[in-house]
């Protein structure tokens, strides 16, 4: 396998030594404890969420391994909100989404691995509870369509089924600060979600994306080839 890889034209053989330098600077003992870290955070974390996200794959002392799976698939089937919406809000509160859909569809799969802090564990946990009650609010003004009414009024905002956090997320600087701002909820849930994000707050660059149209159609924004043959001065 090391062969086909180094030998392949546009291999990336060479990312294999960060793997085996950091091995050999752990040791033994080190490797060790890296993995029951990972472990330990993963379970701290799973047993934090599970009042708000069934975990699948628990063993029978109620443990997960080095990872967990959240299941969203009730999610989905109550709000209407998917896991890719779940991803995309996350961005908002400043982190990348972990895993999404893989290994099991409707799913997230949390791997904390051995180098996050404890405050970076329980602010990814806040995050998540946060999410799950924005996801609440869908499904409450669901329940207020279906008994007649189109809109459900919570902290003095007007919430839709199809225009909410989650739908819309994640929110850019330059959404945010223009006069036009037609959403059924304020710029503060938008941007600053919980107080910390306020206090350190990483602006998503790019807006929502249609995902199906990105992965079956290949979208280049670089100059035609053509300008490449021309001689600069």
């Amino acid at each position: 396998m090391g062969l086909r890889v180094s030998s392949a034209p546009f291999g990336s053989a060479l990312i294999l030594l960060i793997s085996y330098g950091y091995i050999k600077m752990l040791g033994k003992q080190g490797v060790t404890d890296a993995t029951r870290y990972a472990i330990l955070n993963a379970n701290y974390m799973k047993d934090i969420l599970k009042a708000y996200y069934p975990i699948l794959y628990v063993g029978k002392n109620g443990r997960v391994a080095h990872e967990m799976i959240l299941d969203c698939a009730a999610i989905k089937r109550a709000s209407g909100v998917e896991v890719g919406d779940i991803a995309k809000r996350l961005m908002d509160y400043g982190f990348h989404a972990p895993t999404v859909a893989f290994p099991v569809h409707d799913t997230l799969m949390v791997e904390p691995t051995e180098s996050e802090s404890k405050e970076e564990l329980d602010k990814f946990c806040e995050a998540m509870i946060s999410i799950k009650k924005e996801i609440e609010e869908v499904v409450s003004c669901q329940s207020s369509v279906v008994s007649g009414k189109k809109q459900l009024t919570t902290n003095n905002e007007q919430l839709t089924t199809n225009d909410n956090v989650l739908k819309n997320a994640p929110h850019t600087a330059k959404v945010l600060i223009a006069d036009d701002w037609k959403h059924s909820y304020s710029r503060e849930k938008a941007a600053y979600p919980l107080k910390w994000v306020r206090e350190n707050k990483f602006w998503p660059s790019v807006g929502r994306v249609d995902n199906a149209h990105g992965d079956r159609n290949l979208i280049c924004a670089c100059p035609p080839i053509e300008s490449y043959s021309k001689e600069t001065v």
